[in-house]
C-alpha cells in the first residue's frame, strides 16, 4: 500500500491537494485545526471556507489570465473550481460563488472520499519525524507556533503581511431607487445576465464629502504588528485616498462602462458598486472596499454613500495578517523546503495572493507530491501555462533590481501575463475595435498557447500514472 501524505490546512490549497493526492491513488491525512482552534477571520469548521471575498474574479480564459488558470484546473480536474462551478452567482465577467455551499460542496467531497482522512486538531510547530511527506497549506492564517517553528527552521525574521475584509450589505436595505443592476460594459459571465451589480453613483460633491470622511474615520490600531506592510492588491480603502483624492475614481469606484438606468443623463463621478454573496440574493458585498476603519466609523462612512443611507451590514470589514514565505530563497523547483524537503508548500503561503491562485499551487503541490510516492519524477507545468507562471513566480521569483546591484524583495502577487513567456503576433491578426489591440491578440496567443502546451503536459503526466 502506498504510504500516507500528510496535508496540513484545509483551506483551498490543502483541500485541492489533498484531491489531487487522492485522484491518484495516494492516502492521504488532512488535518484542519479549526473547529479545535479558530482564527481571527474564519467563521465556520468548512473545509475551503471562503473569508475576504466570494469572488474567484474573471472567467475569462482568452484575455484575463486568472479566466485561463479557470479553465486550465478545470483540465486538470480541480475540485475547487468543479464545486466554483456548481455553486456560481450572477457577476458579470466574474465567477463569485455562494460562500456556504461552495465550502459545504468541497468539504462532502473530501469526507466522502475513500483515500482521505480528515484530522480535526492543531499540527503545533513542526510535523513529527516520522511524517516523510508533508505539504504545509496553512494560509495566510498559519498558527503562531508552526510560522515561529518555519521561522526558526528558516533562520527567516519575518514572514506576514496585512489583508483587509470588505463589508458585506442586507440586500432589502440599499435604496434600489438610488441604485440600479448592471454589469460593467453589460458584460455577461458565468451565471450572469449583463445587470450582476448593485451600482451606487455620486457626483463630485458626494464624492469629495465621502473622501473627506474616510480620511477622518478612526483607523483599527496595528497592535503586535505594526510593521508588516500590506499587499498591494488588497488595499484598505482608506490606504488608497491616502494616496490621492481621485485614487478611487481610478480604482474600485471608476465610473466607466455604467450608465444610471434613474438619471441616464447625468454621468456619476463616481460609482460604487455591489456584488451578490449568496445564492438568495440577500447579501452583497461591497466591491473593493476592505477597510480597517473601526466598525462604528465604517457604518457612518459607508452610509454616505448614495443608496446606502440605511445599510444594514451582516458583516463589517476587518483586517487580519497574512503569512508567507521568501519562496525563492526557501523552495526548491517542486515546492519543497529546501532546509528540510519533507516537508513541501502550497497555497498562500508560498507567496501566491487569491483564492484560484491559492488553489492552485495546492493543485501543483499535490500533483507533485503524488508522483514522488509513486516513484515518479515531478513533472512541472509548463511555463508557457498559468500553472507553469505561477510556479515561476514562486520559485524562480521574478525579481528585478533594486537599483543599488541587489535584489527586490519577493511580494505576493496575483496570477498575469507579464509573468508568461512573451509570444509574438502578426499585425493582421490585431483586428479593430478596444478587445482587437496589439495587447489583446497576444494575450489571446498566450492562452492558445498555455492550454494547448498544458493539454500535451496533462497527458504525458496521465501516460506516467497509467504506467
Amino acid at each position: 500500500m502506498t504510504d500516507t501524505v500528510h496535508v496540513i490546512g484545509g483551506g483551498l490549497a490543502g483541500s485541492e491537494a489533498a484531491w489531487q493526492l487522492a485522484k491518484a491513488g495516494v492516502p492521504v491525512v488532512l488535518h484542519e485545526m479549526r473547529p479545535e482552534r479558530q482564527t481571527e477571520a474564519h467563521k465556520t469548521d468548512a473545509l475551503a471556507e471562503l473569508v475576504c471575498s466570494n469572488s474567484f474574479r474573471s472567467d475569462d480564459w482568452e484575455t484575463n489570465a486568472v479566466g485561463l488558470l479557470h479553465e486550465e484546473m478545470r483540465r486538470a480536474g480541480s475540485l475547487i473550481m468543479a464545486c466554483a462551478d456548481a455553486h456560481k452567482l450572477p457577476a458579470g465577467g466574474a465567477l463569485a460563488v455562494d460562500r456556504e455551499n461552495f465550502a459545504d460542496a468541497v468539504t462532502e467531497a473530501l469526507t466522502e472520499h475513500p483515500l482521505i482522512e480528515i484530522d480535526r486538531g492543531e499540527v503545533p510547530g513542526l510535523p513529527p519525524a516520522d511524517w516523510d511527506s508533508v505539504i504545509v497549506a496553512t494560509g495566510p492564517l498559519t498558527s503562531p507556533a508552526l510560522a515561529d517553528a518555519v521561522k526558526t527552521l528558516t533562520g527567516e525574521a519575518e514572514l506576514a503581511f496585512f489583508d483587509a475584509i470588505a463589508p458585506i450589505v442586507h440586500f432589502e436595505s440599499i435604496d434600489m431607487d438610488v441604485c440600479w443592476r448592471q454589469s460593467r460594459y453589460d458584460k455577461v459571465g458565468p451565471g450572469g445576465s449583463g445587470a450582476d451589480y448593485i451600482n451606487c453613483p455620486l457626483d463630485k460633491a458626494q464624492y469629495d464629502a465621502f473622501i473627506d470622511g474616510l480620511l477622518a474615520a478612526e483607523k483599527t490600531a496595528f497592535k503586535d504588528f505594526e510593521k508588516t506592510p500590506y499587499f498591494e492588491g488588497c488595499l484598505p480603502i482608506e490606504v488608497m485616498a491616502e494616496r490621492g483624492r481621485d485614487t478611487l475614481r481610478y480604482g474600485p469606484m471608476k465610473p466607466v462602462g455604467l450608465t444610471n438606468a434613474h438619471r441616464p443623463d447625468e454621468k456619476p463621478h463616481a460609482i460604487v458598486q455591489l456584488r451578490q454573496d449568496n445564492a438568495l440574493g440577500t447579501l452583497w458585498n461591497m466591491v473593493g472596499f476592505q477597510t480597517k476603519l473601526k466598525h462604528g466609523e465604517q457604518a457612518r462612512v459607508f452610509r454616505m454613500i448614495p443608496g446606502l443611507a440605511q445599510a444594514e451590514f451582516a458583516r463589517l470589514g476587518g483586517l487580519h495578517r497574512n503569512t508567507f514565505l521568501d519562496s525563492p530563497k526557501l523552495l526548491d523547483g517542486s515546492l519543497r523546503l529546501k532546509a528540510e524537503p519533507r516537508l513541501r508548500f502550497a497555497g498562500q503561503v508560498t507567496g501566491v495572493e487569491g483564492y484560484v491562485e491559492s488553489a492552485a499551487i495546492g493543485l501543483i503541490a499535490g500533483r507533485f507530491a503524488g508522483a514522488e510516492r509513486l516513484g515518479a519524477p515531478p513533472a512541472p507545468p509548463p511555463p508557457t501555462t498559468a500553472l507553469g507562471a505561477l510556479l515561476a513566480h514562486i520559485t524562480g521569483g521574478h525579481l528585478s533590481a533594486d537599483g543599488e546591484g541587489g535584489a527586490r524583495s519577493f511580494q505576493p502577487m496575483n496570477v498575469n501575463f507579464g509573468l508568461f513567456p512573451p509570444v509574438t503576433v502578426a499585425r493582421e491578426s490585431w483586428g479593430k475595435g478596444p478587445k482587437n489591440s496589439k495587447a489583446f491578440a497576444r494575450k489571446r496567443a498566450m492562452s492558445a498557447r498555455a492550454l494547448a502546451d498544458l493539454d500535451a503536459w496533462l497527458e504525458g503526466r496521465s501516460a506516467v500514472a497509467a504506467e
